[in-house]
């Protein structure tokens, strides 16, 4: 039975959007996934998997990560047809953290690194944005930093840049679950002119500051009309935790993803700003723990 090497990868969360960059803007943050692939040439499958989301995901052939790599065995014709897969997970499932895109990268990392690196990272950005249907969460997965990415007819180009400012992020994770699917489905087929402009203008400034270092322009820059308020519904308490958030000396708060968690964006005082976004939530019968995230300047990589 022939086989690949062995490679391990760890790919870190992702929070994307960041408030009005809806699809576009994403942050790679420093807790991580890891996975361990060894390719085999004949069919055999073995999934193992720690850590998040262990009771939910399937060690079968419907597991995300093996479909993604044996779509890629297919399309280039690989010797490989079978699979050793070991994940440990430590980023929240369905929490608006970048899990499935986690998933995807790994899968691509793991599987270009096993047969010699076919693929370069802009590569593995198209085939990571063709599975997951959108660019924000898979690029910052991919490359580390503050990510601006856009769809181009079938291209897919991505900027990432570490912010001049020392920030951290605070996510308020809730104990419920949240389908990204769902809350897509809640979205306005149409906005308004007056919305679109409002959303470029903050995502414009909140890239700006982050490239300048700007705080002042900051505490201004995360007001999104696009998607939060239709999501709102999905989540007691939204707009109450981002006030707390910012009554406790946050520059901004915004829906992390999708949601269901929060993520507030400070310079200091992170374990009181958590503390009220935790509190805010308790008051809409919501329990909930918080986090204190870095941004990951690095991106996948090998391990």
């Amino acid at each position: 039975m022939g086989k690949s090497e062995t490679v391990k990868v760890r790919v870190p969360a992702t929070t994307a959007n960041c408030g009005p960059g809806f699809d576009a803007l994403g942050i790679a943050c420093n807790i991580y996934n890891e996975l361990e692939l060894t390719l085999f040439t004949n069919e055999v499958l073995e999934i193992a998997v720690s850590g998040e989301g262990k009771q939910y995901l399937p060690t079968d052939d419907s597991n995300l990560i093996w479909h993604v790599i044996k779509d890629l065995l297919q399309k280039t014709n690989s010797s490989y047809k079978g699979a050793h897969i070991k994940m440990h997970n430590n980023i929240p499932l369905s929490h608006g953290l970048g899990s499935s895109a986690a998933a995807i990268v790994a899968g691509i990392l793991a599987f270009n690194l096993a047969v010699g690196e076919p693929f370069s990272k802009e590569e593995m950005l198209k085939i990571a944005t063709d599975v997951e249907g959108h660019p924000d969460n898979v690029a910052p997965a991919i490359f580390g930093g503050m990510t601006i990415s856009l769809q181009e007819n079938d291209a897919v180009k991505t900027f990432s840049f570490i912010p001049q400012l020392p920030l951290k992020m605070i996510v308020a994770v809730p104990e419920f679950f949240l389908a990204t699917k769902k809350a897509r489905q809640v979205l306005p087929e149409k906005i308004s002119v007056k919305d679109a402009a409002f959303n470029i203008a903050h995502a414009a400034s909140l890239v700006a500051a982050m490239c300048t270092g700007s705080s002042d322009v900051l505490r201004y820059a995360f007001a999104d009309k696009l998607h939060q308020p239709y999501r709102a519904a999905l989540i007691p308490g939204m707009y109450d935790v981002f006030a707390a958030a910012e009554q406790a000396g946050a520059l901004g708060a915004a829906l992390s993803g999708a949601g269901p968690s929060l993520i507030a964006f400070t310079i200091d005082n992170e374990n009181a700003i958590g503390e009220a976004m935790v509190k805010a939530f308790a008051a809409h019968s919501i329990d909930s723990h918080y986090l204190i995230l870095d941004i990951d300047a690095q991106g996948a990589m090998r391990i």
